[in-house]
């Protein structure tokens, strides 16, 4: 069964007087429990079209359903986007109902390692911690479907792994479906089931992957770097266009 249909003929908006078309003919559906990698080049309409996933931008033309045991969604962004004002045991509280009492938010932020920082406000957490907040506030309610948007940039490679170990190892405990944005070659093909790759803007699906290596993968371990190099043999092109992360593979 399929979690997620996305059928996206056309969407566009106005910038500088003039109409930009960011996704066009965009057609694909993941099923249930698949962890699904996103890869484009920068800008090419990978944050607006999880914008329109999420339900944040109904201005398209196309359907979007989604399907599961529960609709719960969960997101995470490419900043932390939490709440300054609030405890890191609020904030992750946020995401569930008023009447909740709170204990299923404490025991995710104790297994995340977070358990010393129940009562800490953000500015007082690293950024590799703001994340992990940001990752327990996504899980908490069981969501069916969970959309990241890059949401390692920007950190060192050792905490950048590390979240990507947690959010592995909160994946194949809750198995929602995941879709993964991100811009880097490596960490698509270490983390997914899968990888749709998105061509320049307009966006559309240009190659679909399926991923059958084994698990654990690292990002720069040998069954990674084969495929990687596979990849950049036969679709250089593609690989090209991809912008920052690509180009850093082509040059690699």
């Amino acid at each position: 069964m399929n979690a997620l249909e996305v059928t996206v003929a056309r969407k566009s908006y106005h910038a500088d007087q003039r109409e930009i078309v960011a996704l066009s003919s965009l057609d694909f559906a993941v099923p249930e429990g698949q962890f699904a990698c996103i890869i484009g080049p920068s800008g090419c309409g990978k944050t607006t079209l999880l914008s329109l996933i999420a339900g944040l931008d109904r201005g398209f033309d196309g359907t979007i359903r989604r399907q599961g045991a529960n609709d719960r969604l969960g997101v995470v962004f490419q900043a932390p986007r939490l709440m300054p004002w609030l405890s890191v045991r609020d904030n992750v509280r946020l995401a569930l109902p008023a009447d909740d009492d709170g204990q299923r938010a404490d025991a995710l932020l104790n297994d995340m390692q977070l358990g010393p920082y129940l009562d800490a406000f953000p500015n007082r957490l690293s950024g590799g911690q703001q994340r992990r907040v940001a990752l327990a506030r996504a899980f908490v309610s069981d969501p069916a479907l969970l959309l990241l948007d890059e949401p390692f940039q920007s950190l060192d490679a050792p905490t950048a792994q590390h979240l990507r170990d947690l959010l592995l190892a909160l994946w194949a405990r809750h198995r929602p479906t995941v879709l993964f944005v991100t811009h880097d070659l490596r960490e698509a093909l270490s983390l997914g089931d899968r990888v749709l790759f998105l061509s320049t803007g307009p966006a559309r699906i240009v190659l679909d992957l399926p991923l059958d290596l084994p698990r654990p993968r690292s990002p720069d371990g040998p069954q990674v770097e084969a495929l990687r190099k596979r990849l950049l043999e036969s679709y250089p092109d593609l690989l090209r266009g991809l912008g920052t992360g690509a180009n850093q593979e082509s040059a690699a």
